[in-house]
């Protein structure tokens, strides 16, 4: 009596990376979204420059801005610079209202619970891509 074994590893393989990609976007979009909406506005720039990208074979969800300010408004600035590396002493600047004297900028987080506040979110789409569901 012979037996056959036919191995359908290739395409349990190709299926599964196809989920987890689909997973990536959903979940990228979601976060992208998340952030938007809490993110500080004042000309809608920072807000309008959020995006999300996946790499290394979709593994890996990268959301963030490529606006230069950016980290100033998620980690804060001058004396309320989280993990104590802002500036220390005042500071003066000008712009359209004139010439302003600070000791920094609180932190609006924006990205980071964009992220933390919806991991079983996040999890649940990827294993119902993985799933079929």
């Amino acid at each position: 009596m012979a037996v056959e074994f036919n191995s359908n590893l290739g395409e349990v393989l190709k299926g599964s990376q196809e989920a987890i990609e689909r997973a990536a976007e959903m979940i990228g979009g979601m976060a992208e979204s998340y952030a938007k909406d809490l993110c500080p506005v004042d000309t809608g720039n920072l807000r309008n420059s959020i995006t999300h990208t996946t790499e290394n074979n979709s593994r890996t969800v990268v959301i963030g801005s490529a606006v230069e300010y950016a980290p100033y408004v998620e980690l804060g600035t001058g004396v309320y610079a989280e993990g104590g590396g802002g500036r220390q002493t005042p500071w003066t600047y000008h712009d359209k209202k004139g010439w302003h004297t600070t000791i920094g900028m609180r932190p609006r987080p924006y990205l980071r619970p964009a992220i933390e506040n919806h991991k079983d979110e996040y999890k649940e789409v990827l294993q119902g891509e993985l799933s079929g569901s």
